[in-house]
């Protein structure tokens, strides 16, 4: 199942300047950030009422607040949120959709940031927020064009990696218990 999205691909800012937004193979796409003036906690049950759960392994973010939050999408897809402060009563939301981290393809599959799709729980909630540019050091005034984003489905099947763990040791207690066994 592939991952349908769109991002911001021309931003315009308060002073008139427009920039587009780079893309390359190795970085991927250039990542805006939300910014919103609300505490960890209100967010955190923001995300949590619309389905968000803990993040248990991750790589934390300098200055990540708590954990990620992550929500299943279609399979094998999820959106991951970390939370990040910046100062002066800002938070920042980084968002990606991925691979679901119950799946081997998490470590090394495709991933994208999105917007638009915090941006409409953020309206949901009536919760104000701005388009940050962290390399500019700018809020986002207007987007003036997007990009489509497609994230294909991993040319191999997804493999869920705790049922493996549970196969894998129940085999390797066979195996103990069988060789314990003969030399006792």
């Amino acid at each position: 199942m592939e991952y349908l999205t769109t991002y911001p691909k021309t931003v315009s800012f308060f002073d008139g300047i427009k920039h587009k937004i780079d893309v390359d193979s190795k970085d991927g796409v250039e990542q805006l950030h939300i910014v919103v003036k609300k505490s960890f906690e209100e967010l955190t049950k923001i995300f949590t009422d619309e389905g968000f759960t803990k993040v248990k392994l991750e790589h934390k973010q300098p200055d990540q607040i708590g954990s990620g939050l992550n929500l299943k999408l279609k399979k094998p897809w999820e959106m991951h949120v970390r939370m990040v402060d910046l100062k002066k009563g800002l938070i920042g939301i980084h968002a990606e959709v991925e691979v679901s981290r119950d799946y081997l393809q998490h470590l090394f599959s495709q991933r994208t940031p999105v917007v638009y799709e915090v941006e409409e729980i953020l309206k949901k909630y009536q919760v104000d927020y701005n388009i940050w540019h962290d390399k500019i050091k700018k809020n986002v005034h207007a987007i003036v064009d997007n990009y489509k984003v497609k994230l294909a489905t991993p040319s191999i099947p997804v493999f869920a990696w705790k049922p493996m763990l549970f196969v894998i040791g129940t085999i390797a207690a066979f195996y103990g218990w069988k060789y314990f066994n003969t030399i006792w």
